[in-house]
């Protein structure tokens, strides 16, 4: 049976070397501060953003929330984005996307400031990571990174294989396995064979977006599996995308859907806001 990578511990973890580093933050003046940022009324992004604060209120951060209707003026956007750019006392912000299909993604997006972008959205900030230099990686991808961290999971000299080449999760997490020295293998939906390729890693990460695709044919023994997807049922249940009842019997250890990478990408935000705020201080 497959030990349990759970995310509590990971996030226990985090959240309190974070609040030691808060305290320490305040003792110099700096309150550590998140500005979030949301365009309408999607569920999963209140969701989000409910979790994200009361993640930052346990570790001390401060949160500015701005909400903005769901038909508002790229402009206006554009100016909310350059307020808090400018704004000395916000250190991080999240902008919560998709945006609204008539918005330029890429013009809203890049009109954050990289050194605020605790996400990883930004065009700077994901060269950043490819080039191993100053910028924060998308929080999932770091959540992934910093489960293997707590269980002493070392990619050093191993294969890793990561299902998905999405700005999200797969490119910036392939990138960070490189610089920890792992050999790493991008699957996507062109690949041929893909059970063999994913059997060939001793580290392998799944963000394809499909419930369930990775089932015990995908799956080696003594395999370290990190499940990104969170996908719902018919029946209002959870899933990963790989088979967890197959892989449990197989694989040395597996992360939980849910209760795992979810569960710690809001404490990575955290994380990356008081990192800001150090860098500004």
């Amino acid at each position: 049976m497959a030990e349990i990578l759970r995310g509590a511990p990971v996030v226990e973890a985090l959240n309190a070397a974070m609040t030691q580093e808060v305290e320490s933050l305040k003792r110099r003046k700096v309150i550590p501060t998140l500005a979030i940022v949301r365009v309408g009324e999607r569920q999963n992004d209140i969701g989000y953003e409910r979790n994200a604060v009361k993640r930052c209120e346990k570790t001390g951060v401060q949160v500015k929330q701005v909400l903005l209707p769901g038909d508002c003026s790229e402009n206006a956007l554009i100016a909310v984005l350059g307020e808090l750019n400018a704004d000395e006392k916000v250190h991080g912000v999240l902008m919560f996307r998709p945006l609204p299909k008539y918005m330029n993604d890429d013009k809203v997006r890049n009109a954050l400031a990289p050194e605020k972008d605790v996400d990883g959205i930004t065009d700077l900030s994901l060269a950043g990571v490819f080039a191993g230099a100053a910028g924060f990686p998308p929080c999932t991808a770091q959540a992934c990174i910093e489960i293997l961290d707590h269980y002493g999971i070392d990619p050093k000299g191993e294969k890793a294989v990561v299902v998905g080449r999405s700005l999200v999760v797969g490119k910036p997490v392939a990138m960070m396995l490189l610089a920890r020295h792992a050999t790493v293998t991008v699957c996507h939906t062109h690949t041929v064979d893909m059970p063999a390729v994913c059997q060939s890693g001793k580290i392998l990460i799944v963000s394809a977006g499909r419930a369930k695709i990775v089932d015990k044919s995908y799956l080696a023994p003594g395999q370290v599996v990190i499940d990104v997807g969170i996908n719902v049922l018919e029946d209002g249940s959870m899933c990963g995308d790989v088979d967890f009842v197959e892989a449990q019997d197989i694989v040395h250890a597996i992360t939980p859907v849910p209760g795992g990478v979810g569960t710690v990408t809001t404490s990575v935000l955290v994380k990356h806001v008081v990192q800001a705020a150090k860098k500004s201080a």
